[in-house]
């Protein structure tokens, strides 16, 4: 009976089993990661503010992006840099299932702001004559908007299915922040609503944006062969490779997860894949769009040789 267990109000996050020299190491790496994560997506939103040449709608998602980027790595990374260096790595209830939820939310915003991307470099591509009525502004915020707010009921909802749950031990979470699969196994009732719920979200979520996503860019592909200009050609492709690098290492890594059946994926791989989306994703995406972008490229040198007033 559930009356006489004991409730669970910490977890313990157990991270990496390794010894204390490589948990340094990690440390010290990890945190390199980390200050870069923050500082290439400080540098992109800056850019995109102070030059006038960047406010366009693709600049405008590119800008949500790094706000996502920035958020979803500064909640999961922080926590597992502490756990790093304590002996203790506990985490309270509330704060593990917060982590769970911004976690969920960021990651859904991130996965249809990328769709929102692809869709204007269709446009721009496809139908450059009707760029700017179709991506007006308005239309822009309004994508950026349903982005955010899909996102975060979408975790909401992972998140109220979760409460409903008993926890009542083990509290060892073997993961190194409170992914919603890892959980959902300490959880001492039927889980799987919350799997189907998971899977279908997934369906909603990675499948059906990464669909329209390849169609969008078959097309593009397709226009793009139709450019008579060679350097028409090259700039359309560096444009749209470097949105096709952020996509295929999000996705790629997000469905393996949640998707692939668990034989698939054991704990250890699940975890080394979640760090990657956690950390290098949001690392790689300002270093991506800076070194295949020459609009970026140029900003930055503008906003360098800018003329300081006296």
């Amino acid at each position: 009976m559930m009356e006489n267990q004991t409730w669970v109000t910490e977890f313990i996050l157990l991270g990496f089993l390794l010894s204390p020299n490589t948990q340094l190491l990690l440390f010290v790496l990890f945190s390199l990661f980390y200050a870069f994560t923050l500082l290439g997506n400080t540098v992109i939103l800056g850019l995109i503010w102070l030059d006038s040449r960047l406010h366009t709608p693709m600049y405008f998602f590119l800008s949500h992006l790094a706000i996502v980027d920035i958020s979803y790595a500064s909640n999961n990374v922080p926590k597992m840099l502490e756990n790093l260096l304590n002996k203790e790595k506990t985490i309270s209830f509330v704060p593990c299932i917060m982590q769970t939820f911004l976690y969920m939310a960021f990651a859904h915003t991130e996965c249809l702001l990328l769709v929102m991307m692809s869709y204007d470099r269709y446009v721009a591509i496809c139908h450059p004559l009707h760029y700017p009525v179709i991506m007006s502004w308005r239309v822009c915020t309004v994508l950026a908007a349903t982005s955010w707010t899909c996102g975060f009921l979408l975790a909401l909802v992972h998140v109220v299915l979760i409460l409903r749950l008993p926890f009542c031990g083990p509290q060892e979470i073997n993961h190194f922040f409170c992914e919603i699969l890892s959980v959902l196994r300490l959880a001492c009732a039927d889980t799987r609503l919350n799997q189907v719920v998971i899977f279908a979200a997934s369906v909603f979520i990675l499948v059906g944006p990464l669909s329209l996503v390849l169609v969008s860019y078959t097309r593009i592909l397709v226009a793009i062969l139709r450019i008579q200009s060679g350097e028409g050609r090259r700039k359309a492709f560096s444009t749209c490779s470097s949105h096709l690098c952020v996509v295929g290492l999000f996705f790629g890594s997000a469905i393996v997860i949640y998707m692939a059946p668990k034989s698939y994926h054991p704990e250890e791989q699940q975890k080394i894949l979640s760090l990657f989306y956690s950390l290098f994703n949001p690392m790689l995406n300002p270093l991506i769009y800076s070194l295949r972008n020459a609009e970026i490229k140029g900003a930055l040198k503008r906003v360098k040789w800018k003329p300081r007033a006296v």
